[in-house]
């Protein structure tokens, strides 16, 4: 589903990604990870096109990140994507924040959409809270909000970017759960996260990037018990 070949990536003088190549097949659960600074966050953007990139190759569903032609529009319809900040709608109730979407981009009908918010609402156990405004969750209610709003665009793929980073160790679990769920069920997934308990439990396969570039990668029996690259070991020896 997703192809990336020789993806090169600079800010000013500052190169932050050097040369990545590497897929994600359909039904995939990919969790990278590594030190801050190593670009991980601006591969996802690049996967859906926040950002552009120098040289090389995004492909997602077929669709090249660098044409010209991209309808961006429709590629973030395919490719959900899920922030560390939540970017909720204060004044908008819960339910609203996840209806906007659907109803203003898609032209869903309001009857069908509130059917759905209704539905993902009790997926990420929300049920309950669609009349809430964002100031009345907890940061962990919030991402899963994020979540459900992101998810009603019926996409393939989800990106999710650190998004227990900015949560308490009560409040995260709750939106780790909500993503298990989801890899469980099939939805193709790509993780930048700092949770290597999580990482070894729900991926198929871990890169570890560092400067760049990916310093290793496997299947999570092998990356987190015989890392083969000294760099590997040294960054796992900090956070395990």
């Amino acid at each position: 589903m997703i192809s990336i070949r020789d993806v090169h990536k600079s800010f000013g003088p500052v190169e932050v990604l050097k040369g990545i190549t590497f897929d994600v097949a359909k039904g995939e659960v990919v969790c990278i990870i590594g030190p801050s600074g190593a670009g991980t966050s601006t591969l996802l953007r690049l996967i859906n096109a926040l950002v552009p990139f120098e040289r090389g190759s995004i492909r997602v569903e077929g669709q090249e990140g660098r044409d010209p032609k991209l309808d961006k529009l429709a590629l973030r319809r395919k490719v959900g994507m899920v922030f560390q900040q939540y970017n909720l709608l204060p004044h908008r109730t819960v339910r609203q924040n996840v209806m906007m979407a659907p109803i203003h981009v898609l032209g869903l009908p309001r009857a069908e959409v509130e059917e759905t918010a209704r539905r993902l609402l009790a997926k990420v156990r929300l049920s309950g809270k669609e009349h809430a405004y964002p100031g009345e969750l907890s940061g962990g209610q919030q991402q899963r909000v994020a979540i459900a709003r992101s998810l009603a665009m019926s996409p393939d793929i989800m990106l999710f970017d650190e998004v227990t980073a900015a949560l308490d160790p009560e409040t995260k679990k709750g939106v780790l759960v909500t993503i298990r769920e989801l890899a469980d069920e099939g939805m193709t997934c790509m993780l930048v996260t700092h949770e290597m308990g999580f990482a070894r439990e729900v991926a198929n396969h871990v890169y570890f990037t560092d400067h760049g570039v990916i310093v290793e990668h496997g299947s999570p029996a092998q990356f987190f018990r015989a890392p083969r690259d000294a760099r590997t070991r040294a960054f796992l020896d900090q956070v395990l």
